[in-house]
């Protein structure tokens, strides 16, 4: 099975704060809820791509390591995303480029906030189920 275009990957990053809530962010392109995170340049590690994403979506410096709490494969997308459990290190919460709002959410509210693609990233790293979650969906729905 042969693809004309290849996989990109992704990072994305979940700030947990003390109350077990984890920041989401309302992008601006589509409206939806999400963890902060983007795809990786062609020069940078996973963990500068991982920090660089999350301070221009969320305005937070995040602390590194961060622990490694899914992959998951966009089997429509074609795109592989990498999401990490994070600390925040320095910053406060702040809109950007690419970021409508921001919120803090329970593990209800993260369900009822995004779609289930999502949620699930944002759940399995609020879990820090080890080992890592390997899932696959279509951009919207868990397959």
């Amino acid at each position: 099975m042969s693809t004309d275009r290849p996989h990109s990957v992704s990072v994305a990053g979940v700030i947990v704060d003390d109350q077990d809530r984890a920041l989401l962010i309302k992008r601006r392109d589509n409206g939806k809820w999400e963890p902060p995170g983007g795809v990786l340049e062609r020069e940078e590690t996973i963990p500068e791509a991982l920090q660089r994403e999350v301070l221009e979506e969320t305005g937070i410096k995040i602390a590194i390591p961060a622990t490694l709490t899914g992959i998951y494969k966009n089997m429509t997308g074609l795109i592989v995303s990498l999401v990490f459990r994070c600390e925040a290190a320095d910053g406060t919460p702040t809109t950007g480029d690419e970021t409508r709002a921001l919120r803090w959410a329970t593990h209800e509210e993260v369900t009822e906030l995004a779609d289930e693609a999502y949620a699930i990233r944002v759940l399995d790293a609020l879990d820090a189920a080890s080992p890592p979650a390997i899932r696959a969906h279509d951009g919207v729905k868990l397959v």
